[in-house]
């Protein structure tokens, strides 16, 4: 038995897929059919009465000829009419019976494959959202929305087309077959001798469009992520200051261009299996009329039975087609679903306790008690294929925290400053555990962040980064985020207190006003200041500035600074800042080098020391003089 995890097996699979092999080498192990029927299992009434239509339609297809036969024989016995209008008769009704049948197979398909998709896309979606920052951080956006979209997709056609289509295919193949040959068994073997003819080549096609398609898919891809980069308000900015247009440009056309070819030859594959197709049937059914004709002559086939096999034989190469090619087509639906297992199969670095301990009431302190800490390697966190690289990067970080000490008691503010990259925001993004620590725990309010449920720690920490994110949407909604029922009267209190109220005074839908991908509409001051106006809205006990006032002018950051300090007014608060005029009220400061606490004590004591701190502040300062 092959030592090869289904996991690792499930990857080389996909990396195939990507590369643009063929999907005849892939090869589906048991666990995987297992969980694609898991997702079936939720549609399964309604996938067994789609197969149950689709045979009903298969049944009827082949009814139609043999009563166009009997009407032949009718009219050429001479009568009776009766018997003739009654035919008709039955063949008017079956064409309303597959009407009907028709368009509640197509509900039918639409519920299955819509669900699928739903299932799918939410499970995609919420395993997405358990994450941790550092997958976000190496994942391209692009690859991974196309696994929610055309990857979804291509798993759904797997129940709403090719599954259906076997079931339905196969039926109507047998019952076409057993009906010619019990009119005609030379005839059909005959019929069944030129399908080779067709089939041979019609195989070769099949490799070669689902391998183009595939290509196509990774082109379509690669563009859809270029273009979300590219356009987004930060993309355009650069590539305006440092890019060059016609770089950019051609570099896009290279891939629209290989698109177009691709679409080009698909076309021609697609019309010459339709013509191939189209002349095997014609050279067949002169084969039913020239055959079956001389054995009318002769008297062992009647002129209905003629008509019967040549209607029939219309029917007999299109199943016999795909059945040949529904192993590609198979391949091809379970590649997709591979891809989507992929991501769900990627585990969460971080989880939620099973059996979360509740925070105490009233102030909560923050303690970091021996923590070191190295930021997860990529194998741990991403996916290749989603970084759109062959083979994931395999080096490891090393150590960026050793041994910190620190703590932050209930109501007091505690401020970090350091060298940029000396690990100051790492520290901070601990405390609502964006990353686990690697050694020692993290505490609040003497309770291990790890032990806490995760809403319990999104309600008791609040953060403002010094980029902080805003959503292309309105100044309502952006702020709702912090507190989804907030009233109008507590957003207004919330911007007041952010100085932010003559800025919305200005804007002709006040709250409602769209600000733009990542608040381009707004200055930095003032995308800032919104960011504050959301935590002051989440009234969080714990409060992490991370050079929070790094975007605004010496005006606007004494103001921003009062209500800075009155959201912390009675609340724990951890600061990092570069502007050491910021934090000299602190309660204590720690210096930050190298990922080690190398000072301590509050602003007097620390330039009475002339140590590093002093050095920061004399240099600091002299630049502003």
């Amino acid at each position: 038995m092959s030592t090869i995890s289904p996991h690792m097996m499930m990857r080389r699979q996909v990396r195939s897929h990507r590369d643009g092999g063929s999907t005849n080498d892939v090869t589906v192990d048991r666990p995987t059919l297992r969980r694609i029927l898991g997702f079936a299992a939720r549609q399964k009434h309604l996938l067994i009465g789609f197969i149950l239509l689709s045979i009903l339609t298969s049944v009827a297809g082949v009814i139609t000829p043999v009563l166009s036969g009997s009407v032949v024989n009718a009219i050429t016995a001479g009568g009776p009419v009766s018997t003739i209008m009654w035919l008709a008769a039955a063949i008017a009704g079956l064409a309303i019976a597959e009407a009907v049948i028709s368009i509640a197979s197509r509900w039918l398909s639409s519920r299955v494959g819509e669900g699928l998709i739903f299932d799918l896309r939410t499970a995609v979606y919420d395993h997405v959202q358990t994450m941790p920052i550092a997958f976000f951080n190496r994942t391209r956006t692009g690859a991974l929305v196309s696994r929610l979209n055309t990857d979804v997709i291509g798993a759904q056609r797997a129940f709403s087309n090719t599954l259906s289509g076997v079931v339905a295919n196969a039926v109507s193949l047998a019952l076409t077959v057993g009906v010619m040959v019990t009119i005609s068994w030379q005839v059909t073997l005959l019929s069944i001798l030129l399908l080779p003819i067709f089939l041979i080549p019609a195989r070769l096609l099949g490799g070669k469009l689902a391998a183009l398609q595939f290509e196509a898919a990774d082109h379509n891809a690669a563009m859809s992520t270029r273009m979300t980069e590219r356009f987004s308000a930060g993309g355009a900015t650069l590539i305006r200051l440092f890019g060059n247009p016609a770089h950019e440009s051609e570099e896009f056309s290279v891939r629209a261009g290989r698109v177009r070819d691709i679409g080009v030859r698909v076309a021609m594959l697609q019309a010459t299996f339709v013509t191939a197709l189209t002349l095997v049937s014609a050279l067949a059914l002169a084969l039913v009329y020239g055959l079956g004709g001389w054995q009318a002559v002769v008297g062992t086939l009647d002129a209905g039975q003629v008509v019967t096999l040549a209607m029939l034989l219309t029917r007999l190469y299109g199943p016999l087609t795909m059945l040949a090619n529904a192993r590609m087509d198979v391949m091809s639906a379970v590649v997709s679903f591979m891809r989507v297992f992929e991501v769900l199969d990627l585990k969460p670095a971080i989880r939620e306790s099973d059996s979360p301990v509740p925070l105490p009431d009233g102030p909560l302190s923050v303690r970091l008690h021996d923590v070191s800490f190295t930021y997860p390697t990529a194998s741990e966190v991403s996916l290749a294929s989603l970084e759109e690289v062959t083979t994931l990067d395999a080096r490891e970080g090393g150590e960026v925290l050793h041994d910190i000490d620190l703590e932050v008691p209930a109501g007091r503010t505690v401020a970090l400053v350091g060298s940029s990259g000396a690990g100051k925001s790492t520290i901070a993004s601990l405390v609502p555990r964006l990353y686990d620590v690697t050694q020692g725990a993290v505490e609040l309010g003497g309770v291990d962040v790890r032990d806490l449920s995760f809403p319990d720690l999104q309600r008791a920490v609040g953060m403002v980064t010094q980029d902080g994110h805003l959503f292309h949407d309105s100044i309502r909604d952006n702020l709702l985020i912090a507190k989804p029922d907030a009233t109008d009267d507590e957003l207004h209190e919330a911007i007041r207190r952010a100085r932010l109220s003559d800025v919305l005074d200005r804007l002709p839908e006040g709250l409602d006003t769209v600000i733009g991908e990542r608040g381009y509409r707004l200055s930095g001051g003032e995308r800032q200041r919104l960011t504050i106006a959301r935590l002051l809205l989440a009234a969080p006990p714990i409060v992490i500035l991370d050079e929070a006032t790094s975007a605004l002018d010496s005006t606007n950051e004494a103001a921003i600074q009062q209500a800075l300090d009155e959201a912390m007014e009675g609340r724990t608060a951890l600061v990092i800042a570069h502007r050491l005029s910021t934090i000299e009220a602190a309660d204590e400061i720690l210096v930050v080098e190298r990922g080690r606490i190398v000072e301590r004590g509050d602003h007097a004591s620390l330039l009475a020391r002339d140590g590093r701190y002093a050095q920061f502040h004399r240099t600091q300062f002299r630049h502003d003089d």
